[in-house]
């Protein structure tokens, strides 16, 4: 097993809402889906592997202290932080080191009110 991350769904009240806001910190084009007669909007991958989904279901709901998921925060995990703030959520735990091998790490509230990590090696 190379990579355990395989798939993972980011609950969300509002659909359109989170869109935006992941649309603009990462500054991609989420795929729209409808699974199980609920809303769907799926992170870009390459395949053969998917990546993961925002979902909108009634038993779902957004979470800021249940299982933590790091998203790639690409080259610059500043620019993320900062597309973070301007696209409505709140950096909780700024730009921190995790070793000079490994890369860094960030905390954030999404527009949802889900925490979410992110993750650069720069």
């Amino acid at each position: 097993m190379n990579d355990p991350i395989c798939w993972f769904e980011l609950p969300v009240v509002d659909i359109e809402r989170a869109v935006r806001f992941y649309e603009s910190v990462f500054a991609v084009s989420l795929r729209r889906e409808v699974c199980g007669g609920h809303p769907m909007a799926i992170f870009p991958y390459a395949k053969p592997q998917p990546s993961g989904a925002l979902v909108q279901m009634p038993q779902l709901e957004p979470r800021d202290n249940g299982t933590l998921v790091y998203l790639n925060g690409g080259e610059d995990l500043n620019l993320a932080l900062e597309r973070v703030k301007a696209a409505g959520g709140e950096v909780v735990m700024e730009k921190t080191s995790i070793g000079e091998e490994i890369g860094y790490i960030a905390l954030v509230m999404d527009s949802e009110g889900n925490r979410v990590g992110l993750y650069s090696r720069h």
